[in-house]
């Protein structure tokens, strides 16, 4: 059954480019050494605190810079991130509400039973009893990362848990979900 090790909230695309991952969103500056602290968009906050490159935008469409020789750490359910250049609050207070993005290219390789949930974006989607659902659009956060499934007007809402995901191919995902949650969630 597939797993995840990192999940995408971004709820509009999997990167400004399509070739990055959302890390986290900078909610302010962290002390006065220029330290930022970040909201993690992931399932695994600590996994942040490997990477050595990433990369700041302002939005989703806006222009990034590259960020290398960074330092973070966790502070309970966030991460402080320590960037080269970037030493006063002052510096800091500039990239509030900027989002941190990783080029996809830079993620471990998923193991055999794991799935990053980036990677379902523009699948195909149906239920293991043959149901076309549509095409799997974003990912919401907010507690409970959630799959969009449009399909025209129509539009499903999935809890993105193992237990909803029976398989994922090249260009499907097949769900197997509990009777009346689709109609629930349309």
């Amino acid at each position: 059954m597939p797993g995840w090790k990192l999940s995408n909230s971004d709820r509009a695309n999997p990167g400004p480019s399509g070739a990055f991952v959302l890390l986290g969103t900078v909610v302010r500056p962290h002390g006065i050494r220029g330290e930022l602290k970040i909201c993690p968009h992931t399932e695994q906050p600590d996994s942040i605190c490997r990477y050595r490159r990433v990369f700041l935008a302002a939005d989703v469409d806006g222009e990034m810079i590259e960020c290398a020789d960074i330092r973070a750490r966790v502070s309970g359910r966030m991460i402080i991130l320590s960037l080269p250049g970037c030493d006063d609050r002052d510096r800091a207070e500039r990239f509030v509400g900027w989002r941190l993005w990783l080029p996809v290219s830079d993620l471990p390789s998923a193991k055999a039973d794991e799935v990053y949930l980036h990677s379902l974006m523009n699948k195909r989607a149906r239920t293991v009893d043959g149901r076309e659902l549509g095409t799997v659009r974003e990912l919401l956060g907010g507690g409970q990362e959630r799959l969009v499934i449009r399909d025209g007007d129509r539009e499903y809402l999935v809890p993105a848990v193992r237990a909803f995901i029976a398989s994922v191919g090249e260009t499907e995902v097949v769900l197997d979900l509990p009777p009346g949650l689709l109609e629930m969630n349309s």
